[in-house]
């Protein structure tokens, strides 16, 4: 099995900065794109940034500048440092990864997980 924990989640006033992490761990062969992803109460999940196991990022509108992704492929964890927090980036921060694992002797499987979730509140 594999599983996703995110930490680093909490309340911090406008202006502050929060850095949130996400672990990997279980059966993994391998692990391609990895990303964070956000939704706010009576929102859809948007997209936060994405990053490919070769450091390619993408980001959601308007984040790039304030948000940034990085990952550490020997900690199977990747990383969001937010900085210059706004009472908008208020949600729950969901991690995702494309995770290639082994169930059989010749077979291998690529799936996406999620993380559960940690929650981020901007507010003074």
């Amino acid at each position: 099995q594999v599983q996703l924990v995110e930490s680093g989640g909490g309340l911090v006033q406008p202006g502050g900065n929060l850095r949130l992490a996400c672990t990997a761990s279980g059966s993994i062969v391998s692990i391609g794109a990895m990303g964070w992803f956000r939704q706010a109460p009576g929102n859809q999940r948007d997209l936060v940034a994405t990053i490919t196991s070769d450091n390619s990022t993408t980001y959601g509108d308007s984040l790039k500048g304030r948000f940034t992704i990085s990952r550490d492929n020997a900690k199977n964890t990747v990383y969001l440092q937010m900085n210059s927090l706004k009472a908008e980036d208020t949600a729950v921060y969901y991690c995702n990864a494309r995770i290639r694992r082994q169930i059989s002797s010749s077979r291998y499987v690529s799936q996406n997980y999620w993380g559960q979730g940690t929650q981020v509140t901007v507010s003074s």
